[in-house]
C-alpha cells in the first residue's frame, strides 16, 4: 500500500488497483463515501498557531523539509519503511529520499490522487467544521502571500522598474519645461538661445542675470567661458527683444529654478539606478548598459521573467507593434527593439546592425539568466561576452578573412578574383552572301595602278627601240 501525506496529515491507500486507472480516478472521489474506500486517515497533527503553519508551508513551497514533517515521517513512516511515499512535489521527494532514505514516488497518478483528496478533504478528516476549515485556509493563504511579497528576491527589481519609469517621466517633463523657458525668455532676449545651446547652462544664466540689461554689469564667468560671455554681452546691447516687467522676469526665474532642481534630482536618480543595476544584474549592465538593461527588465516585468525569454524575444523587445504589423502585411520583420540603443549596436554601421544586434541579444540572454538564476555576483561573464561581440564587430568592419590555423591574428592574403574564361562571340559576317570586298576602289589604289601601267609602258618602249 502507499502512504500519502498532505501537510500534517497522512492518508493510507486501501485499493491500489484503482489507482492504475489514471483517467477514471476522479470517479472514485465523486462522493466522500467512495473516497473513504480508496484512502483512510493514517495520522493527523494540528499546528499550534499560524506562525508554525506558515513556516511549514513556506518550507514545502521552497521544496524543503520542515522539522515538524521530519518528525512525523520518522515516527510513522519508519514503521512502514518498505512502503512507498507518494509526493506531489518531485523536489521535495528527492530531499526526503536523501535525508530519511525513504522510497518516494511522483507520477501523473499521484497528481490525480492529490486532486481527489483536496476535493473531498472535509469527508476524509472528520471533526473539523467546514467554516473553520475555510477560515484557517484563508488566514494561512494571507500569511503566505504576505511572506512571499516581503521576502521574495524577485521583488528587488521592482525598484529598478520604478526608477527607470521615473527617469523617463523626468526627461519628458524637463524637455517641456526647458522648451517653455526658452520660448518665454526668448521674447525678451531671443539672441541668447542661439549663443547658449546647453539647456542647463541657459537656465542658470537666466536665473543669475534676469533682465538682459543686467548682462553688461553681471559676472557669469563661473557659468560661461570668456568667449561666449563676451558674445552674450555684445548681443544684449543690440538685442531686438521686447521689454518685459519685473513680475514676468520673476516667474521665468522661478521656472528656471524648477528646471535646475529637476536636473539635479535626475542626476541623483541616474546614479541610484546605475548602482542598483550593478548590484542586481551586473553582467546585463556590462553588456548593454544600465539604461537599456533597466528598460528590458521593466518591459518584461521582472528580471526572472526576462530570463525566461529566448534570445530572439530579447532582440525584439519593444518592437512588438512593428513585428505584428510586418507579419500582417507580409513585409520584413524588424531586426531590433530596445537593444538598438545599446552602445555596441550604435557604433556599428547600418549594414551590420542586424548581425550585431542578433549576436548581442544571444549573449545578453545568457548574461540575464546568469544574473537571475546564478549564485555568483561577479561581472566576469558579461565582460567576456562583450569582448566576443566587440571582436565580431571588428571582423565585420574590417571585412577580412582570418586564418583558421596559426596565430589567427594575421589577415589572409586573397587575390582579387578574375574570370579567365573566354566567351566566343558569333561572327555575323559569315551569314552574308555578298562579296566581302567593296566594288569601289580607293584613290590610293587607283594611283598605284596608274603608276604600274606607266612603268610597264616605259619598259615596253625601251624594248621596242
Amino acid at each position: 500500500s502507499c502512504v500519502v501525506f498532505c501537510f500534517v496529515f497522512l492518508l493510507q491507500v486501501l485499493n491500489e488497483k484503482k489507482l492504475q486507472e489514471v483517467d477514471s480516478l476522479w470517479k472514485e472521489f465523486e462522493t466522500p463515501e467512495k473516497a473513504n474506500k480508496i484512502v483512510k486517515l493514517k495520522h493527523f497533527e494540528k499546528f499550534q498557531d499560524t506562525t508554525e503553519a506558515l513556516a511549514a508551508s513556506t518550507a514545502l513551497v521552497e521544496g524543503k523539509l520542515s522539522k515538524n514533517l521530519k518528525k512525523i515521517l520518522k515516527k510513522i513512516v519508519a514503521k512502514d519503511a518498505h512502503e512507498q511515499l507518494a509526493v506531489a512535489d518531485a523536489k521535495l521527494g528527492g530531499v526526503i529520499k536523501d535525508k530519511l532514505n525513504l522510497s518516494c514516488i511522483h507520477s501523473p497518478m499521484v497528481t490525480e490522487l492529490m486532486r481527489g483528496i483536496r476535493s473531498q478533504i472535509e469527508g476524509l478528516i472528520t471533526g473539523l467544521p467546514s467554516r473553520e476549515m475555510a477560515a484557517m485556509c484563508l488566514g494561512l493563504a494571507h500569511s503566505l502571500s504576505r511572506y512571499k511579497l516581503k521576502f521574495s528576491p524577485d521583488k528587488v527589481d521592482t525598484m529598478i522598474i520604478q526608477a527607470i519609469s521615473l527617469l523617463d517621466d523626468l526627461d519628458k517633463e524637463l524637455n517641456n519645461y526647458i522648451m517653455r523657458c526658452r520660448e518665454w525668455y526668448g521674447w525678451h532676449f531671443p539672441e541668447l538661445g542661439k549663443i547658449i545651446t546647453d539647456n542647463l547652462t541657459y537656465c542658470k544664466c537666466v536665473r543669475k542675470v534676469g533682465d538682459r540689461s543686467n548682462f553688461a554689469s553681471s559676472d557669469v564667468s563661473d557659468i560661461l567661458p570668456e568667449e561666449i560671455e563676451a558674445d552674450v554681452k555684445a548681443a544684449a546691447e543690440i538685442s531686438m527683444g521686447t521689454e518685459v516687467s519685473e513680475e514676468d522676469i520673476n516667474n521665468i526665474i522661478h521656472l528656471c529654478d524648477q528646471v535646475i532642481e529637476i536636473s539635479e534630482y535626475r542626476t541623483q536618480l541616474y546614479d541610484y539606478l546605475k548602482n542598483r543595476m550593478m548590484a542586481i544584474a551586473p553582467n546585463l549592465t556590462v553588456m548593454v548598459g544600465e539604461l537599456v538593461g533597466a528598460r528590458l527588465i521593466a518591459h518584461a516585468g521582472s528580471l526572472l521573467n526576462l530570463a525566461k525569454h529566448p534570445a530572439s524575444t530579447v532582440q525584439l523587445l519593444g518592437a512588438e507593434k512593428a513585428l505584428f504589423r510586418a507579419l500582417k502585411t507580409k513585409r520584413d520583420t524588424p531586426k531590433f527593439g530596445l537593444i538598438y540603443h545599446a552602445s555596441l549596436v550604435g557604433q556599428t554601421n547600418t549594414k551590420n546592425k542586424g548581425k550585431i544586434s542578433r549576436m548581442l541579444a544571444a549573449k545578453t540572454a545568457l548574461t540575464i539568466r546568469y544574473d537571475a538564476l546564478g549564485e555568483n555576483t561577479s561581472a566576469e561573464m558579461g565582460v567576456e561576452n562583450r569582448l566576443k561581440v566587440e571582436t565580431r564587430l571588428r571582423l565585420l568592419e574590417e571585412r577580412g578573412i582570418r586564418r583558421i590555423s596559426g596565430t589567427g591574428k594575421a589577415l589572409a592574403r586573397t587575390d582579387k578574383y578574375q574570370n579567365k574564361s573566354e566567351v566566343k562571340i558569333f561572327d555575323p559576317s559569315g551569314d552574308s552572301t555578298l562579296p566581302a570586298v567593296s566594288k569601289k576602289r580607293k584613290i590610293q589604289e587607283v594611283e598605284e595602278q596608274d603608276t604600274e601601267v606607266a612603268v610597264k609602258a616605259k619598259k615596253f618602249k625601251a624594248e621596242m627601240k
